[in-house]
């Protein structure tokens, strides 16, 4: 398949001020320059040019559209093949024409989702957890999220892991070599070896992981539940924080009645927020429905923002949602300061720290400041370092990242224990091989073809 040439629409669909279409493979020049009307033969044009002209219909003659088409001669493109881009106007039947004609070409066809990216990767350009973050730079939720996976894509966290796995092979050639030969192995300088190069690799792999919940936070947002009884503000809280009237607000008591959903970023963190229905016991099915994915989404949460009425005394089923939240990851929030103070804050504080206690007033937009910097200190300890940005975020990373980190502890386990070398020797090549993993060097074509399905098409 990497033989065939594919075509495919890279910008999203609908109306825009243009359109791409993306062609790689052998045949991306010569069998665009069949459609292509221009001046000059594009079998002529310079790598990295934009020629203008028009797409012809080969078995009419007719001008389809006006374009610009961009040549990248492989292997200076991103698939490291021939390259060709079609910039047509934006809009669903244009870009959808000129495609058509496209696909009329011998040899060519619809590239598979991801597979642009996948090529890339197969021709070694990039490495496996380069071509991971080209998805995380598509998603980002965030201007830090965007950052992490750029600097993932440029290859920064691939240069450590490299580094990581060249500490490792020449322990195990180390090793091997003295199988190989036992007459030359001096027994207390190659236990000596293995357990200060496997103790130096444990540690950089440590301070990789020590970055991964905070990766990961940053890759996939923080799932926020909004919590509290039925009118103490929790929609209006969802609302200042979207800057949108997604909730609808009034006086009435379990006026939301199933879970919202949206995405906000607040101080450069990203949160998967869930507003829901009033926590209440009710005889109507359909708030009761509401309540219980409530309740749902209050399980799932990673944190949980609890709203308070700071205006009236400490109800029944505020104390009781603190009792059920004892352990989790809280911030309660006193909405209303704008009004008198009923509420007994020092009870509250008897359930949670004082400084997961945040006062905010959503009729006037107060306390949002104050909001932020404690989910900042709750989640990044105050602050995320503006300087590092080689976050590990990525499951698959950090599940293989443990894995060589236990298989190196083992070898040290072995070695201290005085089990043989070629025993010991299975765990740092399990090691080895676990880091090559996240770079793709030891992958089977299932795991491939999943990773690259998740991408959008064209990309």
């Amino acid at each position: 398949m990497i033989h065939d040439t594919i075509a495919a629409i890279s910008t999203a669909v609908g109306e825009g001020g243009i359109a791409i279409i993306r062609i790689s493979g052998p045949d991306a020049i010569s069998g665009t320059a069949r459609i292509f009307q221009s001046k000059t033969s594009l079998n002529e044009a310079q790598s990295h040019t934009v020629n203008y002209g028009h797409i012809i219909d080969p078995t009419t003659g007719e001008q389809v559209e006006e374009v610009l088409v961009t040549v990248m001669r492989g292997p200076r493109s991103f698939t490291a093949e021939d390259v060709v881009e079609i910039n047509a106007h934006g809009g669903v039947v244009a870009v959808k024409q000129v495609l058509d004609v496209v696909l009329q070409q011998e040899g060519f066809r619809t590239a598979e989702p991801g597979e642009f990216t996948k090529r890339a990767f197969l021709n070694g350009r990039i490495d496996l957890m380069q071509a991971e973050a080209v998805i995380d730079l598509i998603r980002s939720k965030s201007d830090r999220a965007f950052s992490v996976a750029r600097k993932q894509a440029e290859g920064a966290l691939s240069k450590q892991i490299k580094a990581l796995r060249q500490t490792v092979i020449e322990l195990l050639a180390h090793i091997e070599v003295n199988i190989d030969y036992p007459e030359h192995d001096v027994e207390d300088l190659t236990s000596a070896y293995i357990r200060e190069q496997c103790g130096s690799a444990i540690e950089a792999i440590g301070k990789l992981l020590k970055t991964a919940n905070e990766g990961k936070i940053l890759r996939e947002g923080i799932l926020t539940a909004i919590v509290g009884r039925p009118n103490v503000g929790k929609s209006s809280l969802m609302n200042v924080l979207t800057q949108e009237n997604k909730a609808i607000v009034t006086d009435i008591p379990g006026t939301t009645r199933d879970v919202i959903e949206q995405f906000v970023t607040l101080n450069g963190i990203p949160l998967r927020l869930l507003d829901t229905a009033g926590i209440r016991d009710t005889e109507d099915v359909v708030e009761k429905i509401g309540v219980e994915r409530s309740r749902s989404a209050l399980a799932e949460a990673e944190l949980i923002l609890l709203v308070l009425n700071y205006n009236e005394p400490l109800q029944p089923g505020d104390r009781e949602l603190l009792e059920q939240l004892a352990g989790r990851s809280v911030i309660v929030i006193l909405n209303k300061t704008d009004l008198p103070h009923q509420l007994e804050i020092e009870v509250v504080e008897q359930f949670v720290p004082a400084d997961s206690i945040v006062r905010m007033s959503m009729l006037e937009e107060r306390g949002l400041d104050r909001l932020e910097q404690a989910i900042s200190d709750m989640f990044f300890e105050g602050q995320l370092e503006s300087n590092d940005l080689t976050y590990v975020s990525n499951v698959r990373h950090i599940s293989l990242l443990k894995r060589a980190n236990q298989s190196l502890v083992d070898a040290i386990e072995a070695s201290n224990m005085g089990i043989p070398i070629d025993v010991i020797q299975i765990d740092v090549r399990s090691a080895w091989e676990s880091l090559g993993e996240i770079l793709g060097d030891e992958v089977g074509d299932s795991l491939i073809d999943q990773i690259f399905s998740q991408f959008c098409l064209g990309k």
